[in-house]
């Protein structure tokens, strides 16, 4: 006897099911991004559209993994057990723009690096070195200070005036070298100047002798940005006037790649 086969038998075989309640619940946590990491549960039901019930019972769920943990206000926020797997996502995606970075470097001649921002912090998760004997080298996995990086500048460049004043004051501004700016409104008054010329430098903030020219990239799952290193005598301001259209169009590029995973 024949067998009949149904239609939605052909339909699941295709595409497999998707699990609502795991869909909900990434749900709730990019929820709490948008609500730059902390919410109330009375503003995720609203953001999420789910019943009240619904909410606190992920909640519950997500704070028993560590994903999610309660402050002491009630509300709900980003827990630690997010921040490895955040990490090795973010690393994974460097290596994603090796050739755009590597065609810079070929363009510019100078160490191209690409960071992200991780807890309040920048950390580089790419690089790719100049050919010149002389050259700066960022080990991949290092972190600095937003304040003091030119790649920090320019993530910083893109946030509004309190988010940057809660980072700022969370990892302090200590000074890097003589030239480190140390005071939050001197740096926050730089920020609008960053954000209409789409660059930003760290002139021997970090270290003394070396100059970086960084700028932001657009689209990507996280705060990042593409800065170009070398010393100072090599990064003068012709060098600059021609590297910031080649970073920024470079930039965009790796910011659709990154937008498509």
């Amino acid at each position: 006897m024949e067998e009949v086969v149904r239609d939605t038998d052909l339909t699941s075989h295709r595409q497999p099911q998707r699990v609502q309640v795991i869909e909900r619940a990434f749900g709730l946590l990019d929820d709490l991004v948008q609500f730059d990491g902390s919410a109330t549960a009375g503003q995720l039901k609203e953001a999420s559209g789910l019943a009240g019930p619904t909410v606190h019972r992920l909640l519950h769920t997500l704070m028993g993994l560590g994903v999610v943990h309660q402050l002491p206000d009630k509300r709900y926020a980003l827990g630690a057990n997010l921040v490895p797997l955040g990490e090795s996502a973010t690393r994974q995606l460097g290596g994603l723009a090796i050739p755009q970075m590597q065609s810079l470097v070929s363009e510019l001649g100078e160490s191209v690096n690409m960071a992200a921002m991780e807890s309040e912090m920048v950390v580089y998760i790419a690089q790719v070195p100049s050919p010149h004997s002389m050259r700066m080298f960022t080990e991949v996995g290092r972190r600095a200070y937003m304040h003091s990086t030119g790649v920090g500048k320019a993530m910083l460049a893109s946030m509004d005036e309190q988010r940057v004043r809660e980072v700022l004051a969370s990892t302090g501004m200590p000074a890097m070298t003589s030239k480190t700016l140390t005071k939050p409104q001197a740096l926050i008054d730089q920020l609008p100047t960053i954000s209409r010329q789409r660059y930003a430098l760290d002139d021997e903030e970090q270290e003394l002798g070396v100059r970086c020219l960084a700028v932001s990239i657009p689209h990507g799952p996280t705060r990042m940005g593409l800065s170009v290193s070398g010393p100072t005598a090599r990064m003068d301001d012709s060098f600059v006037r021609h590297a910031v259209p080649l970073m920024n169009r470079t930039a965009a590029e790796i910011g659709r790649k990154l937008a498509r995973r």
